[in-house]
């Protein structure tokens, strides 16, 4: 009967302590994925093409606003404003503002982010000329696309810079020939994080 006892006491004694000792050593369980919402101010030249295969640059910025929704997967919307006031020497001005949205897909470690993605919306061009079938107009609305991807480096968890975002952006404008525009479009700047 001792013995009984005896046995008995110890694993009332152990059992509690091992278990404590396997719940500290079994890894955490991983944490739910972060859902980042970012805000980016850029500076965005364009180098556009125009008709007689003659091309021209743009001055102009943005303001994206971008949101991870599930391991990367996120989504973008994009509003810039971009102006040339003297079109290859013709006195011809141009100003547009585009706004597109669409999904991305950002890879990230440590302070350092790769992203890439798609947007389609739409662009408004005015203080310009535009051909039409009744006469040339000083604004025209186009559908706009565009793909392309950048650099984002952490400088505190708040705020990052970027150093380098590339796009082709597609516009199809009224230019008196295919009404296409092909544009590359280069931006730098800095990003804030307003929710981690």
């Amino acid at each position: 009967m001792r013995k009984v006892l005896c046995n008995i006491l110890f694993w009332a004694t152990i059992a509690p302590v091992s278990a404590a000792v396997a719940q500290t050593a079994a890894p955490a369980a991983p944490a739910a994925p972060a859902h980042e919402v970012d805000l980016a101010f850029t500076y965005s030249p364009q180098h556009r093409n125009s008709t007689a295969g003659n091309s021209f640059w743009s001055q102009g910025g943005s303001v994206e606003f971008s949101a991870d929704l599930y391991r990367g997967f996120g989504v973008a919307a994009d509003f810039s404003a971009n102006h040339a006031s003297n079109i290859n020497g013709s006195g011809v001005k141009l100003t547009t503002l585009t706004t597109m949205f669409g999904p991305r897909y950002t890879w990230s470690r440590h302070k350092l982010a790769i992203f890439g993605g798609g947007l389609i919306g739409v662009s408004a061009g005015s203080d310009s000329v535009f051909p039409s079938p009744g006469g040339a107009t000083q604004s025209a609305r186009s559908f706009a696309a565009q793909v392309g991807g950048g650099v984002d480096l952490r400088l505190t968890p708040r705020i990052a810079v970027r150093p380098i975002e590339a796009s082709w952006l597609r516009t199809q404008f009224p230019n008196g020939a295919n009404n296409v525009q092909n544009t590359l479009q280069l931006s730098a700047g800095i990003v804030f994080r307003l929710q981690k």
